[in-house]
């Protein structure tokens, strides 16, 4: 869907015109402009030529029916998933992907196989969102949170996604309220500050899955271009700003970011640089790029080293796995093994499970080796 172009023909109409068409899009949530009988039939036949509202996609559902994973084929041929979370209070949170590939190549995600990819525009970041509630409201529900959590970095596509935030919390949009939407960063400094200034109150996620550069340069190299030196004071200056609340993602791997130290590192750089407004949100990993889950056990002593030292701390619901729809596992349709095989060809260094002597990730050139066993968010 093209926000720009929708606006520039709703300009040669009266302004009731445009209050029809929102209505219809955001309210009504029509599948096609065809539906929209409110409008007079040329200008439907108008939009559905110009602004058509989505292109050929496909909603895999998972089984015990907690999420849907939708795949959506763009009129330039990229791909994009996004997905539907649906929580057993009732909520129902749509994770939406800001680019369709990504550039940043963390170790443990599955969309870094895939590459750059191109920035969505505002309109195909709305989209992700109608295209899950419309399905949704048929069987009654409605769609509640919004997290940019998905496929690449929306920080590299920050104009974008934050037009997509305004349609989504305008009262003639969605009118969901700016607290209920989410937007993660892999540390991206520029980004942060920009958001410290914006007046929309929304979400600010961080993910972080080391307590020093070393090893976090091995995990993201996005932090050999931002660095926890610059990164740390960065949120810590955006929860000065805004006063609210950062989230502070980490996730689990065995034997590679989750032994005893790891967490007294973790908590010491978080108390000593973030002061109280943040919370960890740890993360168990799921099968995407050949890491293994941290153990029950090195998952219960990382959290209680956080507890005792003060550090607020949760652990993440697992929600997606019966359709490859979980943190990481997000490649652009590709499920299971295909994504294991594409991580596998990729030509730089693969990350094996589980650290070498000196407790850095082992690496090798050529094939990695993915962890077969079955987990669960």
């Amino acid at each position: 869907m093209r926000l720009e172009r929708l606006e520039n023909i709703l300009a040669e109409f009266p302004k009731y015109r445009r209050a029809q068409v929102r209505r219809a899009l955001y309210e009504n949530l029509v599948e096609s402009w065809s539906a929209a009988t409110a409008l007079p039939a040329d200008l439907r036949s108008r939009l559905e030529r110009e602004v058509p509202l989505s292109g050929p996609e496909e909603i895999a559902r998972d089984p015990s029916g907690e999420s849907w994973r939708r795949l959506a084929v763009l009129s330039d041929g990229a791909k994009v998933e996004s997905v539907l979370i649906r929580h057993r209070d009732g909520r129902n949170t749509v994770c939406v992907s800001a680019q369709s590939g990504c550039a940043l190549g963390c170790r443990f995600c599955a969309t870094a196989a895939l590459g750059e990819g191109r920035n969505l525009a505002p309109g195909e970041l709305v989209e992700q969102v109608l295209a899950l509630a419309r399905p949704l409201r048929r069987e009654g529900g409605r769609v509640g949170n919004v997290v940019f959590m998905g496929m690449g970095e929306p920080f590299l596509n920050y104009d974008a996604v934050l037009a997509a935030v305004r349609e989504l919390v305008a009262p003639d949009g969605l009118d969901l309220a700016a607290r209920r939407v989410s937007i993660s960063t892999a540390g991206i400094v520029p980004g942060i500050m920009r958001l410290a200034s914006e007046p929309l109150q929304v979400n600010l996620a961080v993910s972080l899955h080391a307590p020093d550069d070393r090893l976090r340069s091995d995990l993201m190299p996005i932090n050999r271009r931002y660095p926890l030196g610059r990164l740390i004071p960065a949120v810590r200056d955006y929860i000065a700003a805004t006063g609210r609340k950062v989230m502070i993602e980490y996730l689990l791997l065995d034997r590679v970011n989750d032994g005893p130290d790891q967490a007294r590192a973790l908590a010491e750089l978080l108390r000593g640089g973030l002061g109280r407004l943040f919370f960890v949100n740890l993360i168990r990993a799921n099968p995407a790029r050949g890491y293994a889950p941290s153990s029950e056990g090195r998952r219960r002593r990382f959290q209680e080293i956080l507890e005792k030292r003060g550090i607020p701390w949760g652990l993440r619901s697992r929600f997606g796995l019966g359709v490859s729809g979980s943190c990481g596992q997000l490649a652009a349709g590709k499920t299971g093994s295909e994504k294991t095989t594409a991580t596998a060809r990729r030509k730089d260094a693969s990350v094996l499970p589980g650290p070498g002597r000196d407790g850095r990730p082992r690496t090798r050139k050529g094939p990695g080796r993915s962890d077969s066993r079955p987990g669960r968010r």
